[in-house]
């Protein structure tokens, strides 16, 4: 089995490239989909969360407001903290679990937003960084999600700079082009994926 760490800025298409390599024949766990999961209604996620910040950060049907959430962390570092502390716990448990599940010869592919942030690195046998100028991420935020500028720019604040992430990666793809310049990036870096999951 090849661990492999994805990673790369909000608003840089780290989710394309997921998918990309997924149709290449990868197993994706992803942090962001887990990290959802664990914080359902009737999770002991979602009690943490609650005790953690009160009851404003729920919808009336119960179930987790994250924008609301967002607006509370993502410009005070120390609740940032404390959410992630209740959240990273329950998404690597899980995370492990799925990786158990998959088979041995697999290339298993961990989307995790916050590699770097976390130190997680180590964790991988190779890491790859999908990489994109932070006037490409701000414009994809605001045009593409909807984001209000000072929203995308707090977001972006809030993780490591693109020169933190460079320094980890063992392979870029930059993706700071058109979708059409992704695939044949990303079909280069499976081929090496692939070959290295074969020699172990």
């Amino acid at each position: 089995m090849l661990k492999v760490g994805l990673t790369g800025g909000i608003g840089a298409g780290k989710s394309e490239v997921s998918r990309l390599l997924v149709g290449h024949g990868a197993v994706l766990i992803d942090a962001d989909r887990i990290a959802r999961e664990v914080v359902e209604p009737g999770t002991p996620g979602l009690t943490a969360l609650v005790e953690a910040f009160g009851t404003g950060i729920l919808t009336p049907d119960g179930t987790l407001d994250r924008p609301k959430l967002g607006s509370i962390v993502f410009s005070d570092a120390e609740r940032l903290a404390t959410l992630n502390a209740i959240v990273h716990p329950l998404v690597g448990a899980r995370s492990a679990e799925l990786e158990r599940a998959a088979g041995p010869d697999s290339v298993v592919v961990h989307d995790v937003p916050l590699l770097v942030e976390n130190g997680l690195a180590p964790l991988y046998d190779l890491v790859v960084v999908v990489d994109a100028s932070p006037a490409t991420q701000l414009d994809r935020l605001v045009r593409l999600r909807g984001m209000t500028e000072a929203d995308a720019r707090a977001r972006m604040a809030a993780q490591a700079t693109r020169e933190q992430r460079i320094a980890v990666a063992d392979l870029v793809i930059d993706n700071d082009g058109p979708v059409e310049a992704l695939e044949p990036q990303v079909r280069e870096v499976w081929s090496k994926l692939a070959r290295r999951a074969e020699t172990g």
